[in-house]
């Protein structure tokens, strides 16, 4: 039985009631006026099925609404307490509980697995400290620095409000307008094969953000996250997955679903990578700089644990779809860094839960840090509170009342960045410069190269896709990844024209 099935109310006997537990003899009977008269308004048990019914659907996630999951372990190979005390990481063969959803981000709940999309790859813990969500995603770069620009990318790659259709006009105008370059890594990782993952199993996962994680003497380092598939990476090509959307647009949920089924548990290589602060002012580039990545050999990934998923839900909508995540759900010795993409998500993330899920969204099961518990007797009340709301406890810190603070003697943050200066409105944009462009260029020409025919792919699956977009449009791609490589640049003019010669034939 899986812990976060919470069937306490379900009768053992089977027998079918409405939803106040009062016995149905024929649930599909309807009062009536005579056998073909019209309805009773009396009928509480058809109107309760019906109202029920037309509320059954939870708000959509936006993003990363359409998604796969199931549950595991994570298990400490190597002692890492120099870099990180959390308690899940306190002695080697530990193991903690965990839920790891995956995602694309663009599409809505009915789109296609096999999408060129980024992946989600969110993970959450169940540790004795409380819950920890690892909210990451499979490339190890975004397409933005400023967090205001999030919403404005996201609009750009779903829907056109007019036509109601994606529209590559709107994607590529976002993405090639000057101030917004800065996206070109991830862009040119998202049109490389990366941009379309054979499964979820075969793909990795990528904290992208910069944190801090501090031992228990209080030192402290800059910490990025790499989650590794012991499956090997394997992608689809554009074709592969374009026919696979129409084949089986639930491809990657079947693929993982199944494995599971079938004892074959995919599972993955947690390391990481460190820096001092020293190390981050030497950087030619912001720490918090969530467009680029840290040079393995400057800052070599050293080996955590490993992360298994051996147990499929039982219920999709219980614990999946109900499922909350958020990079502000963190536990003691792991806290965030200043990148603004991540400090906006802090918010954003338990913000979009509240809305989704309701202020109580913690007590659902799925959500519950039933490891360590809860005790906080100012959050009471709201709708669908199910956990005894502490009863007669004060509802707030009383002083006759005793309190523990157990972390009171923990350093935190007040040894660590100290940061003054104004207020200032500071817009992240692309810098002058080739400073953006130098690892898209590496991920080009060091890469790609190594990798039969993929950069032919990169230029095939980029002019692929602006085919049918303007042609104001078609010349800004084209600059723009001509500061990439002029080679990459004329490979997509050529594919776009061999795409366009096939569009003009429908």
């Amino acid at each position: 039985m899986n812990d976060n099935t919470n069937t306490s109310d379900v009768r053992g006997d089977r027998v079918v009631t409405n939803a106040q537990g009062n016995p149905l003899n024929d649930p599909f009977a309807t009062q009536r006026v005579g056998q073909h008269g019209p309805l009773l308004m009396q009928d509480a048990n058809l109107i309760e099925l019906l109202a029920h019914f037309n509320r059954e659907n939870i708000v959509e996630r936006l993003p990363h609404a359409h998604g796969s999951g199931a549950f595991g372990y994570f298990e400490v190979t190597d002692d890492i307490t120099d870099i990180c005390g959390s308690a899940m990481f306190s002695k080697i063969g530990k193991r903690t509980r965990c839920l790891t959803r995956f995602s694309t981000v663009g599409g809505e709940k009915g789109s296609a697995d096999t999408a060129r999309d980024p992946r989600g790859f969110s993970t959450k813990f169940y540790t004795e400290e409380g819950n920890l969500d690892w909210v990451y995603n499979n490339t190890p770069v975004f397409f933005i620095r400023d967090p205001a620009k999030f919403p404005h990318f996201i609009h750009t790659q779903r829907r056109n409000p007019e036509t109601h259709m994606k529209d590559a006009n709107m994607f590529w105008d976002f993405l090639t307008t000057p101030e917004n370059q800065v996206a070109i890594h991830q862009v040119m990782i998202l049109f490389s094969d990366r941009g379309t993952p054979a499964s979820y199993r075969t793909m990795n996962g990528y904290s992208g953000h910069t944190y801090k994680w501090s031992n228990k003497k209080g030192e402290w380092h800059y910490v990025q996250v790499h989650i590794e598939s012991d499956q090997g990476v394997k992608n689809l090509t554009n074709e592969e997955a374009i026919k696979m959307a129409g084949e089986n647009p639930d491809y990657c949920q079947k693929d993982l679903f199944e494995a599971i089924q079938k004892k074959k548990f995919p599972s993955w290589t947690v390391s990481i990578q460190t820096m001092t602060e020293e190390d981050a002012k030497k950087l030619p580039f912001s720490v918090f700089d969530l467009t680029k990545v840290w040079p393995h050999k400057q800052f070599p990934l050293r080996r955590v644990g490993r992360l298994v998923l051996n147990e499929n839900p039982l219920n999709y909508f219980a614990q999946i779809e109900q499922a909350a995540f958020s990079p502000s759900t963190t536990v003691p010795y792991q806290e965030p860094s200043a990148d603004p993409v991540l400090q906006a998500r802090l918010f954003a993330y338990p913000d979009a839960q509240r809305y989704r899920l309701g202020p109580n969204y913690h007590q659902i099961p799925v959500n519950c840090p039933y490891a360590s518990k809860v005790f906080n007797p100012a959050m009471r009340d709201g709708p669908m509170n199910v956990d005894g709301n502490l009863g007669s406890e004060p509802n707030y810190l009383a002083t006759k009342n005793p309190y523990n603070f157990s972390q009171s003697s923990r350093p935190i943050q007040q040894h660590q960045e100290v940061w003054n200066g104004p207020a200032v409105p500071f817009h992240w944009a692309t810098s002058p410069g080739d400073i953006d462009f130098v690892q898209a260029r590496d991920l080009y020409q060091k890469v790609l190269s190594q990798q039969p025919g993929a950069q032919d792919r990169l230029a095939h699956n980029i002019g692929f896709h602006i085919a049918s977009s303007q042609p104001e449009i078609q010349k800004r791609v084209l600059d723009m990844f001509a500061r990439v490589d002029k080679k990459l640049a004329n490979n997509i003019f050529k594919e776009c024209e061999l795409r366009k010669k096939e569009l003009c034939r429908f």
